[in-house]
């Protein structure tokens, strides 16, 4: 009975034994924590919650302060911010305007800082140039605002009212003046019908 008792248990044991064994070591599992956490970080970044009146844009170039090149469905298009002005520093037989190389470095600082999407009027999409006329947003921020709130941009070329945000930006525009920021601390710099003036070398 022992002599079969014994024949049984070693027999056990070495199919245990002939049974190959997979170890997992701390640093695989650390591995695949990492790539889940990965994931689930990517597929969060990917959920980028758009209004419904924009639509999402990618940056090709910046040409000055109010004027950007992009990508939108595909397509190619130069796109001009509804409702502001920043100084002139590439129009052709015209100099440059104070404060014009500063406006196009912020307007491209705050372009390329996170994800853009537009906004169109539905009475003013293109100008006379045919480039598209939009109210431009960078991870859901106005940049028109900022330009305006910064002293970087004047409130201009309102050519076929009401507008959506008009008021709102006569309102930014109000209160860069009082803080005579940047266009606003040079006295009748900014007209009517834009700016007075060229910078000196």
């Amino acid at each position: 009975m022992r002599k079969r008792i014994a024949g049984v248990s070693f027999l056990t044991l070495a199919t245990l034994l002939s049974i190959p064994t997979t170890t997992v070591h701390h640093d695989e599992i650390k591995t695949v924590e990492s790539q889940q956490q990965d994931i689930v970080q990517t597929s969060s970044e990917s959920r980028f919650n758009i209004p419904s009146d924009q639509v999402p844009i990618s940056l090709v170039d910046t040409i000055d302060g109010d004027t950007i090149k992009v990508k939108v469905n595909g397509k190619r298009e130069t796109v001009r911010y509804l409702l502001i002005d920043t100084p002139e520093s590439k129009k052709p037989d015209m100099c440059v305007q104070p404060y014009a190389k500063e406006a196009y470095v912020r307007n491209n600082e705050l372009v390329k800082s996170g994800r853009l999407t537009m906004e169109l009027e539905q009475e003013n999409t293109r100008d006379s140039y045919g480039r598209l006329l939009a109210y431009v947003y960078e991870d859901g921020k106005s940049v028109q605002e900022t330009l305006l709130k910064e002293g970087y941009a004047r409130v201009g070329y309102i050519m076929n009212p009401p507008y959506k945000y008009l008021d709102l930006y006569r309102d930014d525009e109000s209160l860069a003046r009082r803080n005579k920021l940047n266009i606003w601390s040079r006295p009748n710099y900014v007209t009517r019908w834009g700016f007075s003036g060229c910078v000196q070398y």
